[in-house]
């Protein structure tokens, strides 16, 4: 069973100074654009992120200092990196944990909306994990009968994902071929911020994921402790995150 695509499918993988969406940034980013007429477009770039590269991030993809020195900001090639990006959908490996919402915060910081909530994001390793708990290693030599070399490089990684994803829909009839069924396995649909801080409740409410109010819906405690707005908005959480909070509270003030 082929993919089934009716408008493109952006395939991505992330090599970043760390994993705190808020305070780290992309190092080297790759995308297979893959359009419904199954012609593919790869691109690759990497970015100096204006901070130190820890040098525990260093051992696991390679990439120092040194050899982004000289390489564009984020900011500056966001604007095209957008206009590449069009319409498409996301798919990649981890990727609805990580990299799409280390992605979003990089966008949100240079004043571009990548709107999430009209796109759809597929991870490969949810439907993994669901089907064959392992990593992306495993998974390729699985799915694709072949050693993965040059893990953690952006390029081979994105292209492995790829490669990953389709031997998914040909292996599992039971995934369905479109992204619509895909997103379902990467079981996303849940969180009302990308990184996990919210969620929707089967009421349809937004309730809180994590701390002293977890488990109690973001109006009520909103409405309770107003004060809580003022210490989310000034603490470490991603852009994002304090955008869907903000978008409740002045919900809430209009009376939506």
């Amino acid at each position: 069973m082929n993919l089934q695509l009716h408008r493109p499918l952006l395939v991505f993988d992330l090599e970043t100074t760390g994993i705190n969406f808020s305070k780290d940034r992309i190092i080297e980013m790759c995308m297979i654009k893959v359009n419904p007429d199954g012609q593919e477009e790869t691109r690759v770039y990497r970015f100096n992120p204006g901070m130190p590269i820890p040098p525990e991030s260093s051992a696991i993809h390679g990439i120092r200092d040194e050899d982004v020195a000289d390489s564009p900001f984020f900011r500056d090639k966001a604007a095209e990196i957008f206009h590449w990006i069009g319409e498409s959908d996301f798919a990649g490996f981890n990727s609805n944990r990580f990299d799409f919402p280390m992605l979003v915060e990089e966008f949100l910081r240079c004043g571009i909306n990548l709107e999430y909530e009209k796109r759809r994001f597929v991870d490969a390793m949810r439907i993994f994990h669901a089907m064959e708990p392992r990593d992306l290693s495993a998974a390729y030599r699985f799915y694709c009968d072949t050693e993965l070399t040059d893990a953690h490089n952006a390029e081979a990684d994105t292209r492995a994902t790829w490669e990953i994803l389709k031997a998914q829909v040909a292996r599992y009839p039971q995934l369905g071929a479109s992204v619509e069924q895909l997103q379902k396995f990467s079981g996303q649909d849940d969180r009302a911020d990308l990184a996990g801080r919210m969620v929707y409740g089967n009421d349809g409410e937004v309730y809180f994921n994590f701390g002293k109010h977890k488990g109690r819906t973001v109006k009520q405690v909103l409405k309770n402790e107003p004060s809580y707005y003022d210490w989310m908005m000034n603490g470490d959480f991603s852009l994002q995150t304090k955008h869907i909070l903000t978008r409740i509270r002045l919900s809430m003030k209009s009376g939506i």
